[in-house]
């Protein structure tokens, strides 16, 4: 039985589910999700570090930097949520070890948080000359200085979709049509206080979106702060850092969009992440919060340009493709403003490079 066909039938069974718990379902049903069966990177999406090497490479001289201004540890992890097929900590390593001394290597503990089975096997293999070992949960990385990157993490965070009507929110829920295929719907009974009391006090068009896992996200990272532990953690993914999103949910199968409810369990599914409230989470929470900023202006203060013209000098015949992918993660049109960055630390370590 498909997982389309489950879900039909749990519906039947319990009635509609909100599109937060349909959005878990379909990414990590640990059977027919789309994780446990092998994302599709490369095929269903592109992301940054497959586009360009310069991004990863940046991100390990941002490693380097971090560590430095911090004092240079003797013992440190460095932490990635959710990274595809290991290309970015690929680049990011490669640059690091060629720009730091040997302490560097020396004192690094690679920790890498992965849900899907299937990716952790590429990770394991491209990243096996920086011996990671992986961890189920960030609150299973050991308590030492520790810098996290997470590249298309928060964006995977299931959901919940809200609609105002006659002064009160309602949930939009996945139940079944006329036909019992999967729709859309509205939950007209009344909303629990405590989930209406969390709707944001103004939102687009009477609708809003809300990612209860950043929520978790905060916890997590001020627990380690109360443990003693001092991190930075460096968050890039898309979304408005001024509003909350609206329905942003959507699907990506073979390169394309398609309909949310078409093929649960063989697309992506995505929403955008809310960076005003991530970082409002943050500073309630007394942690240091650096950005939002654009991802063309992060990458710009890191040096992207100066990188270009080094790799270009030293691969003139691949000029055009290496401008081309520069271009594309800082164009507005492309990946350089939609995609935001966003550093959360423990309030006591320096601020990190690219937020100056």
């Amino acid at each position: 039985m498909s997982l389309k066909d489950r879900l039909i039938r749990q519906i039947r069974m319990d009635g509609p589910m909100p599109v937060s718990s349909y959005m878990q379902t379909c990414l990590h049903d640990p059977k027919d999700g789309y994780y446990a069966n092998g994302a599709g990177l490369g095929r269903d999406f592109i992301t940054a570090p497959e586009t360009s090497q310069m991004f990863g490479e940046l991100i390990g001289l941002w490693l380097v930097n971090a560590w430095q201004a911090t004092g240079a540890s003797t013992t440190f992890n460095i932490v990635e949520m959710g990274g595809g097929r290991g290309t970015l900590m690929a680049d990011a390593m490669r640059a690091a070890h060629a720009a730091a001394d040997t302490n560097f290597a020396n004192g690094l503990f690679l920790e890498l948080i992965e849900a899907s089975p299937a990716l952790r096997d590429l990770q394991a293999k491209k990243l096996e000359p920086f011996a990671p070992s992986f961890k189920d949960r960030l609150e299973h990385v050991n308590p030492h200085l520790t810098f996290i990157i997470a590249n298309e993490f928060l964006d995977c965070l299931p959901a919940r979709q809200f609609v105002r009507e006659d002064e009160v929110w309602r949930e939009r829920v996945v139940g079944l049509d006329e036909d019992g295929e999967l729709a859309f719907g509205i939950d007209r009974s009344d909303l629990r206080a405590e989930a209406a009391a969390d709707m944001p006090p103004v939102s687009l068009n009477g609708e809003t979106e809300v990612q209860p896992g950043l929520d978790g996200l905060i916890e997590t990272l001020s627990d380690r702060v109360e443990n003693g532990d001092r991190f930075h953690a460096l968050f890039i993914d898309y979304g408005p850092d001024n509003h909350a999103p609206t329905d942003t949910l959507r699907a990506y199968k073979n390169g394309e969009q398609v309909d949310p409810l078409a093929c649960p369990g063989e697309a992506d599914l995505t929403v955008d992440v809310d960076f005003g409230r991530l970082a409002k989470l943050a500073k309630g929470a007394g942690l240091s919060v650096s950005g939002p900023i654009t991802q063309g202006e992060f990458l710009g203060k890191l040096g992207l340009q100066e990188r270009l013209d080094t790799l270009i000098k030293a691969n003139p015949e691949r000029a055009e493709a290496l401008f081309q992918g520069a271009q594309k993660l800082v164009d507005p049109a492309e990946m350089g403003t939609r995609f935001k960055v966003i550093c959360i630390s423990t309030p006591s370590l320096p601020k990190p490079a690219g937020f100056e």
